[in-house]
């Protein structure tokens, strides 16, 4: 089984190669950019497993480089900055960034999250069933979505986070139950993560937040899929 390949995506040389020897270590394969406009040619060339992406990146910045990433595919999105405010990490998530670390961190930390991240795209199971609802249907294997005949674009995380709530209709989620089973990681409590990526799936099903047909608010607790099964 080959290493997963890693894209490591910073100006910053002594941390490429810092992240580079730990990874490594770890067992990845690792691949560098330094410029924006260098990650989206080395992220079309080599289609690496999940990007490591720095927000302060001449050429292009962290945020234009995602847009451009996400409009050709789905592959695994952490951004890494120096900046700390919240309103930074929402910009990022919403654009559909997978996780956010922001500087300074150890390489165990990213580790730990690329890892995680890399196991919420996995699907190991052949005896996943296709989840059937009025107007929708959700495959795990093929990890499609879709609303008959169109084929709706999620990122990966928003798709792991739509199957965990549509395989338990009418379940309450906390929150913090959606950080530990779909992030697979403490978010430090950043639960506002969790209702960025409600919205872009409600967005991309047309689903109304204030009369759901698929993903229902349950005020100060947290969230539930409202269908029914076929």
């Amino acid at each position: 089984m080959r290493p997963r390949t890693i894209l490591i995506a910073d100006d910053e040389t002594e941390l490429r190669e810092m992240l580079k020897a730990y990874l490594e270590a770890e067992g990845f394969s690792v691949i560098e950019a330094s410029t924006g406009p260098d990650t989206v040619e080395v992220a079309r060339r080599e289609s690496p497993d999940l990007v490591v992406l720095d927000i302060g990146m001449p050429g292009l910045d962290g945020f234009e480089v995602l847009q451009l990433l996400r409009s050709r595919s789905d592959v695994p999105v952490i951004m890494l900055t120096a900046r700390s405010e919240e309103t930074d990490r929402i910009v990022g998530l919403t654009a559909g960034a997978d996780d956010y670390v922001t500087k300074p961190f150890s390489p165990r930390e990213l580790s730990a999250r690329i890892k995680a991240v890399l196991r919420r795209g996995r699907r190991d199971d052949p005896g996943d069933e296709t989840l059937e609802y009025p107007g929708l249907s959700i495959d795990p294997l093929s990890r499609q979505v879709r609303m008959g005949e169109r084929e709706v674009p999620l990122t990966t995380l928003e798709f792991d986070l739509l199957v965990a709530l549509a395989a338990s209709p009418g379940r309450v989620f906390t929150r913090d139950q959606l950080l530990q089973n779909v992030w697979g990681w403490d978010h430090f409590g950043v639960d506002r993560v969790v209702d960025v990526h409600i919205g872009s799936i409600r967005k991309a099903l047309g689903d109304d937040a204030t009369d759901p047909i698929y993903i229902g608010t349950v005020r100060g607790v947290g969230y539930r899929f409202v269908s029914k099964p076929l």
